[in-house]
């Protein structure tokens, strides 16, 4: 199920919704229980998708790995370097292009150079949105990759994106009827399928759900029986699911655990 919300519902974990507590653990609480959600920020973005399938060669068929656990002048952030390493063990076997750029290798020069070539991207990484949706970025070792630099490259290989990274999919308060936030902006340049946050996310179990989310898209995209090569958007939105419900069941239904795998949605196809 797509959810295409406008107003103050785009402010919501509709994907989430229902009915928590030690008396409401049965089947059947919780939308999950029913439907896999995924979200658009338009119609036409989703549409597009649909009718405009792409047939990306093998040799891009590949994800880049940007993790940066100490950005100069910001917060430490120690478990993203797990994330990438746990990611990377993930896909090795499948995937012949996995390319880790950690720490002061991820600088913006070689992190823009590498997203042409490689199809998927998985960041790891501070992030901010801005009221200018445009300057909104991923803070690399040398300074922000900023939405206006991605989208006009118009990368004609993107397919999948993960933005580990807080509030990735937040829009603009003075702006809730309109897609400004860094999802959108993935999207906008060209990528199939975003997994982005909503609010902020625990360093800690940014791993977890990350690996979990690999470790599902494998199985998705094998389960027909034929090994396939590289890695793809394709069942993107099933893997979170499963990804997130893990991680749900080994928590309890407070508020801080909540808090752990709600943020985490996705966009697109």
């Amino acid at each position: 199920m797509w959810w295409c919300a406008t107003g103050p519902l785009a402010s919501l974990p509709l994907h989430a919704a229902g009915l928590y507590g030690k008396k409401n653990t049965g089947p059947g609480s919780v939308i999950s229980d029913f439907v896999i959600s995924s979200y658009t920020p338009t119609i036409s973005a989703l549409l597009d998708r649909v009718n405009n399938s792409r047939k990306i060669k093998e040799e891009y068929k590949g994800i880049l790995l940007v993790s940066q656990p100490k950005t100069p002048g910001l917060s430490r952030l120690p478990g993203t370097t797990k994330e990438a390493q746990l990611v990377r063990k993930q896909l090795k076997e499948d995937v012949s292009c996995v390319t880790c750029l950690n720490a002061d290798e991820a600088t913006l020069e070689r992190v823009i150079s590498e997203m042409e070539s490689h199809s998927c991207i998985h960041f790891a990484c501070h992030a901010v949105q801005e009221g200018e949706p445009l300057d909104s970025g991923f803070y690399l070792h040398d300074g922000r990759l900023e939405l206006t630099e991605i989208i006009k490259r118009q990368f004609p290989i993107a397919d999948l994106a993960f933005l580990s990274a807080c509030q990735t999919s937040t829009g603009e308060d003075g702006l809730s009827e309109e897609a400004v936030h860094l999802a959108a902006g993935m999207l906008a340049a060209g990528y199939r399928g975003v997994v982005a946050t909503m609010w902020s996310i625990k360093d800690r179990y940014g791993p977890v759900v990350a690996e979990n989310f690999y470790r599902e898209l494998r199985k998705y995209q094998t389960s027909s029986g034929s090994k396939p090569e590289g890695i793809s958007s394709r069942g993107a939105a099933s893997a979170l699911h499963h990804a997130t419900k893990q991680l749900r069941e080994s928590l309890d239904d407070s508020e801080s655990s909540l808090l752990t795998w709600v943020p985490y949605v996705h966009i697109g196809l």
